[in-house]
């Protein structure tokens, strides 16, 4: 069974390889290179960010309105705030998918790269190349961790939203929204932390675009 799990895992990795493939050929006689498609994928995630930051932003200050009532209506208050934690958790969800996204190509626009530069046969253009390669690898290493260390981010404001929007589904009265005011300090705190990391996040992706835009000029 295991060795059936694993031949499965490796037919999709290849298939994943083929389609990349496909997809790569068919880009490049269109004049769209891997660069190209990373300098792309950079600025999708970039502004993923951006848009995961108002919907947080919402989400917070939803949270706070709730925290304020003093109705006993707290259903519907209930329901705004819930599709605010799903918005906000399909916007992270975003921000993932498209930081994987540049993790695949930038992998294998390195591994094009470096597989070209073997076939110099002038030895200071391989240098030049060589040095040109390192420089590019070492900012994108540096784009992506701040990409990653705002993803990360997300993760306890989600986890927190999602407890509190249950607590008070199932405890539609006072004592919820007593316990959602004790949580808001930190749950505020916790998504001025992750707006500031995005933020960082794009200033290192605007930086890294406009690098790649320089060297292909």
């Amino acid at each position: 069974m295991k060795s059936f799990s694993t031949a499965l895992i490796v037919c999709a990795a290849m298939l994943s390889s083929a389609c990349s493939t496909v997809y790569y050929g068919t880009m490049e006689k269109v004049g769209i290179h891997k660069r190209d498609i990373l300098v792309d994928r950079v600025e999708d995630t970039r502004d993923s960010q951006e848009e995961a930051q108002e919907q947080f932003k919402s989400a917070l200050e939803k949270f706070g309105s709730v925290v304020k009532i003093e109705d006993s209506n707290l259903k519907s208050y209930y329901e705004s705030l819930n599709d605010e934690y799903e918005n906000s958790k399909e916007a992270a969800e975003e921000v993932s998918d498209r930081i994987n996204a540049v993790e695949d190509v930038a992998e294998d626009l390195f591994d094009e790269w470096s597989d070209e530069i073997e076939t110099f046969s002038n030895p200071e253009f391989k240098r030049s190349s060589k040095a040109q390669l390192r420089d590019t690898q070492s900012r994108y290493k540096t784009m992506l961790a701040s990409m990653r260390k705002a993803e990360s981010s997300m993760k306890p404001v989600l986890k927190t939203f999602h407890d509190n929007v249950l607590f008070l589904k199932h405890n539609l009265n006072a004592q919820a929204i007593g316990s959602l005011k004790s949580e808001f300090g930190a749950l505020k705190s916790n998504i001025d932390q992750l707006i500031n990391r995005m933020n960082q996040s794009i200033e290192q992706s605007d930086e890294f675009i406009a690098e790649m835009r320089k060297q292909s000029a």
